[in-house]
């Protein structure tokens, strides 16, 4: 279990990493503790004992419904978008996003059929999350039924509350000690999830996978090794998917990462990149231009490929990619790239999606999560705050006013 994250080139000053590795295992023995002593600590959401704000007979209720729309930003639908596309092929029923301001809301709004029998969830910690409650708005005005309206927020003085209240409409609570970046697993994502088809206690296997001496060395070499090339003035953190059902979890990634660490000047900034796509056209720069950055290789390991390459029209110039898949010629690039990356010392690691299941998934979502806490203790930074987009929420609605 968990021999899926392989290091490449991550230890390039082993005295600095050896001393980091021993500060970030003493650092997760800490937290491990505290998490102990703690009944309000996020990471029991993690964890198969936590207790949801929702019940079997309010799934039941809401599964009817063959269309889901979901409305959040940033951490509120992230991780859910990811767990859609890393398990489409399990889930029958078609789910809508809005987690942008956009013009052309309509035109998404036009592809839902039926839309007064859709379910629709409304997701914002705060509930008074300014582009939440604009789409909301205007998608109510399409003559939605209160009915089948679900908000998850925080249960206190909001916007959403009051329009909640108002309509009579369901809430699930959002616990106020989880923030929405680290809310994947929680109600968050979890509801939505239920709503699907999924398995969700298969999502949450904390207590497990703690114990898994794999994951631990995985995770605590992660960490050192990441923190190593931080000090050595590797600050930037590219992540180059090769497999488009992780485009989402990679959003969800940068996220993770940019928002929890990005504090008092420091911070690693996540580039996101889309393999082989981007070989045309930034992989020159990442082989020949400043030393600043590591890699992160996402890639989903899957025998079946739905399309091949075939030579009908007999030229000897492609004889070489006669009968190859497209998943294998991926594949070959990815490895050509990582071989060459090899040969100019240039620090990176694979990380393999092997399994395509809710366990997979969610233990992934747990390893980049408490990677993320690791990596705040070591930069003396706090992972939960974001005072500084704060400063532009209340600058908005000044101007708006």
């Amino acid at each position: 279990m968990f021999d899926n994250i392989y290091l490449k080139n991550f230890l390039l000053n082993k005295k600095k990493f050896n001393k980091n590795h021993k500060k970030t295992k003493y650092i997760l023995k800490s937290l491990l503790q505290s998490i102990e002593n703690s009944d309000e600590f996020f990471i029991q959401s993690l964890s198969n004992s936590y207790s949801f704000n929702f019940n079997t007979k309010m799934i039941k209720n809401f599964s009817k419904y063959k269309n889901i729309v979901i409305i959040g930003m940033g951490g509120s639908i992230l991780g859910t978008k990811s767990i859609y596309h890393f398990l489409k092929k399990k889930i029958k029923k078609e789910i809508f996003f809005f987690d942008n301001l956009d013009e052309s809301l309509h035109l998404k709004l036009n592809k839902i059929k039926k839309l007064n029998r859709a379910c629709v969830i409304i997701v914002s910690k705060s509930g008074d999350t300014l582009e939440t409650i604009s789409n909301f708005n205007i998608i109510f005005s399409k003559k939605l039924s209160k009915n089948n309206l679900v908000f998850i927020t925080e249960i206190k003085d909001s916007a959403l509350i009051h329009i909640a209240s108002k309509l009579d409409a369901e809430i699930i609570e959002h616990k106020k000690f989880i923030g929405g970046r680290f809310s994947v697993l929680s109600e968050v994502g979890m509801f939505p999830a239920a709503l699907m088809g999924l398995k969700v206690d298969r999502f949450r296997n904390f207590e497990k996978i703690i114990k898994n001496k794999n994951f631990i060395s995985s995770l605590t070499k992660s960490v050192a090794g990441i923190f190593t090339l931080y000090q050595q003035g590797k600050k930037n953190s590219v992540i180059f998917n090769y497999d488009t059902k992780l485009n989402d979890f990679s959003l969800w990634y940068q996220q993770l990462v940019a928002e929890s660490l990005g504090k008092k000047g420091k911070g690693i900034t996540p580039i996101l990149s889309y393999g082989p796509k981007d070989h045309h056209s930034l992989l020159q720069l990442y082989l020949d231009g400043p030393k600043d950055k590591f890699f992160t290789f996402f890639k989903v390991l899957e025998k079946n490929s739905k399309y091949k390459i075939s030579n009908k029209f007999n030229f000897n110039e492609i004889n070489y990619l006669n009968n190859k898949s497209i998943k294998s010629i991926i594949d070959t690039q990815s490895k050509s790239v990582m071989n060459i990356f090899k040969l100019k010392n240039i620090p990176f690691r694979e990380i393999i999606f092997k399994k395509n299941t809710e366990e997979e998934i969610g233990n992934f979502f747990i390893f980049f999560i408490l990677e993320t806490i690791l990596l705040s203790s070591l930069m003396n930074v706090n992972p939960f705050d974001q005072p500084a987009v704060e400063d532009v929420k209340i600058e908005t609605r000044k101007n708006l006013r």
